[in-house]
């Protein structure tokens, strides 16, 4: 079977736009917050205290900013409710839901490997001490 050209190009057009729909979802979910909020509304709606004391170490800016994220790319639900004080809850929306799969495999696999990648570090530090 013969390819032009033309077909090798959109070939690797192909692979090259999987790999940049592929880095672009993971510039915005791959970093810890943004899992770990994910992670957090997965057992339910919460308030932003909320969400800031389960998570613990993350600045109240960050998690601004994660929830931000996550709201423009379609994964969390903002809704303020007119009391006063203002009340704002956060929660997993039908998208949100669907990314727990790989989310949820990702960090079993991390637990169940964890050991494995510690190990491999020592290793790597004790070679390249000898270097």
């Amino acid at each position: 079977m013969s390819h032009t050209a033309s077909d090798l190009l959109d070939k690797r057009k192909g692979a090259l736009d999987a790999h940049c729909v592929v880095r672009d979802i993971l510039n915005r979910v791959g970093d810890q917050w943004s899992l770990l909020v994910v992670t957090t509304l997965a057992e339910g709606t919460k308030r932003f205290s909320e969400l800031s004391r389960e998570i613990g170490d993350v600045s109240k800016q960050m998690l601004a900013r994660t929830l931000r994220q996550l709201e423009q790319d379609g994964f969390v639900q903002r809704t303020v409710f007119p009391e006063v004080p203002p009340r704002v809850e956060y929660t997993l929306t039908e998208l949100g839901r669907s990314f727990l799969g790989p989310v949820i495999g990702l960090v079993e696999w991390a637990d169940a490997h964890h050991d494995a990648v510690v190990a491999a570090r020592y290793d790597y530090e004790g070679r390249a001490q000898d270097r």
